[in-house]
This record gives structure tokens, sequence and C-alpha cells, in this order.
């Protein structure tokens, strides 16, 4: 196999097209086959608009990195500090809100090199921990979070179109 050249680098607004093309297909790989049509759909247009990736991409406490491989976005990041974080609002965790790699890509340690860009990112914040939310359906992200040293800590209920679900919060201290 080739050797695999992935880049890297952090979102701006001038690539707000590309992300919202990067998370509505890498949502639609992971969740489709577990969710209704209508749920998936309204998720998209109610999480996934421009208008919402747009404010997230401009909130200073949040921010988007992109893993291209040949000028191609294959995956994304989102990570979230203080008031953006979801939960545990404390300035000393940072939130990974977001880990996702087209489908086509897993295997390929895709998401270890952006995972491993968030844990550099809060050690160079002198973050005490790193935290996430995943959805107790989602065994292979729960089998990566757990084989990079998570441990479940408590569980949140995430709204999909009218399903309520259930996510595992998990916490790697630093």
């Amino acid at each position: 196999m080739e050797h695999l050249e992935v880049k890297i680098h952090q979102a701006g607004i001038d690539e707000l097209e590309e992300l919202q093309q990067i998370s509505r297909t890498t949502f639609t790989e992971t969740f489709s086959v577990h969710n209704s049509e209508e749920n998936m759909r309204n998720y998209l247009r109610d999480n996934l608009s421009l208008e919402k990736l747009g404010e997230e991409l401009n909130n200073p406490e949040s921010s988007f990195y992109f893993a291209e491989m040949k000028d191609q976005v294959i995956g994304y990041l989102k990570l979230n500090v203080g008031a953006a974080q979801n939960e545990c609002k404390e300035n000393t965790g940072l939130e990974i809100e977001r880990i996702y790699v087209l489908k086509e890509y897993h295997g390929l340690t895709i998401g270890q090199l952006l995972f491993e860009k968030a844990i550099s990112i809060a050690k160079s914040m002198e973050m005490q921990y790193v935290w996430l939310g995943v959805w107790e359906k989602n065994e292979r992200a729960i089998a990566f979070y757990t084989k990079n040293g998570f441990k479940v800590v408590g569980h949140h209920l995430f709204k999909l179109g009218d399903d309520i679900q259930t996510d595992y919060l998990m916490k790697l201290a630093l």
C-alpha cells in the first residue's frame, strides 16, 4: 500500500461549504442505518446547515480541523472549550465534539491522527482532561476511545429528530 500523506489544518470560514459537505456525508454514513430517514433529514437541516456551521466556525471557543489527502477533505475534527462545550463547561477541559472520517478511509488511522491533533491542542492549552459524548450504539467509536484511554463517566440524552438517544460521556485525564 502506498504511503498515506495526510495533512491536517484548521478550517476557516472560507471552507464552510466543504465543512457542510464532509459533515453531512460522514454523519449520514455513520448513523443512517440506525435512524429513520425523516429524523436524519431533520437533523441535517437543523444542525448541519450552512448557517449553523457558520456560527460554530465563527465561535472563538470552537475550532474545526480538516484531514486532507491529495487535496480532498476525508475527515474532520471539532473541538470546544469554555462555554462552547455541551457539558462539563469547566475551563480545565476540552471537548472533542466530533471526529468523523469518510467510510472509505476507515481503518487507515485517519481518526487516530485527528484524535492525536486534539490531544496535542489540549496539552498546548494546558487542559487537565479531554471529554466527549458518544452514542451508546456506536460500538466502533466506543472501542476507539476506550483503546485511547477514555473511561465512561456518565451519560446524557441526545435528540435526533423525534428520537431521544443516550450518549456515554467519556473522559481522559491528561
